[in-house]
């Protein structure tokens, strides 16, 4: 990769707050935490832990939460250059529920949003430029006129020669439907050259029976996906690239409390492995390398609540992986 490059990753999206259950009250109410959020800062913060040099691209409103976000994302290292704010709407809000089975329940308050009020003319091109990858994610495709900013930013990415970095993120309630979803999908996969898609993903959006099947149906509609990444939650994850794949089982730990955060995690370290080997390099080996450590990470954040001020360290990881 060009080393006169400033940034290793630039992402763009929603940076909000996330709500998330965090004990009882004494009358028995379900007791909300404002936690930092948004799968792009997510995943930027993960990298900041292997010391790689982020900038994130998006809007919060000028408000009390606009400015707790701001502060967070610097306090991860995260350069808020290309973060806007938004004088007449208010910083995007999700409650994250935590179901009987483990599994989480999004409510949205974002119509509008102000991460959906990120205006074309306020995207700093000059920091897409600056970046080895650009990474951005469906939730920045669902309405306008962050939906023509991200076409814009995806372009000056493509005419600056950065890697991009796709991560459909599917959350069903922000679409009008889930047809307009997979058309916009499809658009997100078209672009890039490194996929981080789970396992509910694929699955709906190739509508095949299996994994090696979906994959196999990104391959030959893609073929511009250099690399394909497939989270499968507790079972582990799979890796394709250069005619090669990989896959590893996941860590699984007692102390698991919910699972925000545990998509991004994995998602930055697999970004962070594209930056030490290059795309081209990567075979079965590094592959298995890649797969082993970014499950490890979104593991130890599994047992954490938030996402975006807990994640791991590098010597966490590494001690995890050890301990197997």
């Amino acid at each position: 990769m060009a080393e006169e490059k400033a940034f290793d990753v630039v992402a763009l999206g929603e940076l909000l707050i996330d709500f998330t259950e965090n004990g009882m009250s004494p009358q028995g109410n379900p007791l909300l935490e404002a936690n930092p959020g948004g799968a792009p800062c997510n995943v930027l913060s993960m990298l900041s832990r292997f010391h790689r040099k982020t900038a994130f691209l998006g809007k919060v409103g000028k408000d009390g939460f606009g400015h707790m976000l701001d502060k967070a994302i610097v306090e991860q290292g995260i350069s808020d250059l290309g973060l806007k704010y938004d004088e007449d709407v208010h910083t995007t809000l999700a409650l994250v529920l935590k179901l009987p089975n483990g599994d989480r329940d999004f409510a949205f308050y974002r119509k509008p949003g102000a991460d959906v009020n990120l205006k074309k003319e306020e995207i700093d091109a000059q920091l897409i430029q600056s970046a080895k990858i650009f990474h951005f994610g469906s939730l920045s495709l669902t309405d306008e006129p962050v939906k023509s900013a991200t076409q814009y930013a995806l372009q000056v990415a493509k005419d600056s020669h950065c890697l991009i970095s796709f991560d459909p993120n599917l959350r069903e309630p922000l679409w009008p439907s889930l047809d307009a979803a997979k058309e916009q999908i499809a658009w997100g996969m078209a672009q890039a050259d490194i996929l981080k898609i789970s396992d509910n993903e694929i699955l709906w959006f190739t509508g095949k029976r299996n994994f090696e099947e979906g994959v196999q149906a990104l391959q030959e509609t893609y073929p511009n996906l250099k690399l394909i990444t497939l989270s499968i939650g507790a079972k582990g994850s799979r890796a394709y690239a250069n005619g090669f794949h990989a896959e590893a089982p996941a860590f699984l730990q007692q102390g698991t409390i919910e699972t925000t955060g545990a998509g991004d995690t994995f998602c930055a370290c697999v970004l962070n492995s594209v930056l030490e080997e290059g795309l081209a390099n990567l075979n079965e080996e590094a592959l298995k390398k890649m797969l082993v450590r970014a499950n490890a990470a979104a593991s130890i954040v599994t047992t954490r609540k938030g996402a975006l001020r807990v994640m791991p360290t590098v010597a966490e990881i590494n001690q995890l992986i050890h301990a197997e």
